[in-house]
């Protein structure tokens, strides 16, 4: 590695991997150099058309490949085989959502990276976004006073030919789960961001519209946080035309909602400076959210992330979204699936409101 960039190999040749090349390419400090993909055709083809050196052999990609951090754009239910051993190998982790299927399984990618000492970045993009930020940085000032609502609704369209475009979408092997695990992930990552650490969830979950589906294509599910606050969660896939991803926050002093990215609302009993910038691009653009189609999600988000992690290994700093953090959300969607199958809420160790 050299002082000035850092080399990122891409593991997944497929739609996401082709969506991480770009953002790479879009970030100064970073290079893409390698592909790998077990099949050795779609790795051909990825490096041919990139530039880059392409495997289809795992160990050797991790020995030989010129690379300093590894992209891993594969099918959730593989994340950690491929994780860990990268971690082993040296190589820092950029891994993409959800961390992995269950919450044992994204610790042992937590803890394989912490115990070979490189950073592990899990993809949680939507933190980068202004009104994500804006939201924390009031939360964290006291704006809000108490907070007493953090409610998320996810009410996305995805067609049959969607989830029949790979086999492994859908089960409960390779997905980790349906519409929660999977595109509403994001969305829970922020309320639990907002919110902090869960104590008890309470869910329910169907399959409404969609055929072959092991897993949920709907569900809601009612949340009480440590700190006391409640919320609940709104989860669809079957929902036309597919509507952008809405998180309210409501405090004892104050309420504010994102839709996307954008605020379109901010309330507060008190005042500040930056208030007048907020109202003014209130209902603004967002980075893309991929309401109705996946192929919409811009890269905006992931180039801000990229840009952090190459900070991170270049300057030494604390990287935005911390590894362990990524555990909490799959902890919470597997919790809540746990609470459909017994019919009582699923309570989280340590988290008494």
């Amino acid at each position: 590695m050299s002082k000035d960039s850092v080399r990122f190999g891409i593991v997944g040749a497929g739609t996401i991997g082709a969506f991480h090349a770009e953002a790479i390419r879009a970030v100064e400090g970073a290079r893409l150099t390698a592909v790998f993909d077990s099949v050795a055709e779609r790795s051909r083809d990825f490096g041919a058309k990139h530039g880059i050196e392409s495997y289809a052999d795992l160990d050797r990609f991790l020995a030989q490949a010129p690379i300093d951090a590894v992209t891993v754009a594969t099918p959730t239910g593989l994340h950690a085989s491929v994780a860990i051993p990268a971690a082993r190998a040296g190589k820092h982790v950029l891994c993409e959502k959800p961390l992995d299927t269950t919450a044992e399984k994204a610790q042992s990618i937590v803890d394989a990276c912490r115990q070979a000492g490189v950073i592990l970045s899990p993809v949680f993009q939507n933190r980068f976004g202004a009104g994500a930020m804006a939201m924390k940085e009031a939360i964290v000032a006291g704006r809000f006073g108490r907070l007493l609502f953090v409610s998320g609704r996810i009410k996305w369209l995805r067609s049959q030919e969607y989830y029949d475009s790979g086999a492994w979408r859908g089960t409960w092997e390779f997905d980790g789960g349906g519409c929660l695990m999977n595109q509403s992930i994001h969305t829970i990552d922020l309320m639990l961001h907002f919110a902090g650490a869960p104590s008890e969830v309470f869910g329910y979950t169907a399959t409404r519209t969609h055929a072959r589906l092991e897993t949920e294509d709907n569900a809601c599910a009612v949340v009480r946080f440590a700190s006391g606050a409640m919320g609940v969660i709104e989860s669809s896939t079957s929902c036309a035309p597919g509507f952008p991803l809405q998180i309210e926050v409501s405090g004892e002093r104050g309420t504010a909602a994102i839709e996307g990215d954008a605020i379109v609302r901010w309330q507060f009993a008190d005042t500040d400076p930056l208030d007048a910038s907020i109202l003014a691009g209130m209902g603004g653009k967002s980075l893309g959210d991929g309401a109705s189609d996946p192929k919409a999600i811009g890269i905006e988000g992931h180039r801000r992330q990229i840009e952090d992690m190459v900070r991170a290994i270049l300057q030494g700093t604390k990287p935005a979204v911390d590894g362990a953090e990524a555990r909490l959300p799959v902890e919470l969607v597997c919790g809540i699936y746990e609470s459909m199958k017994t019919g009582r809420p699923y309570r989280f160790a340590g988290g008494t409101p």
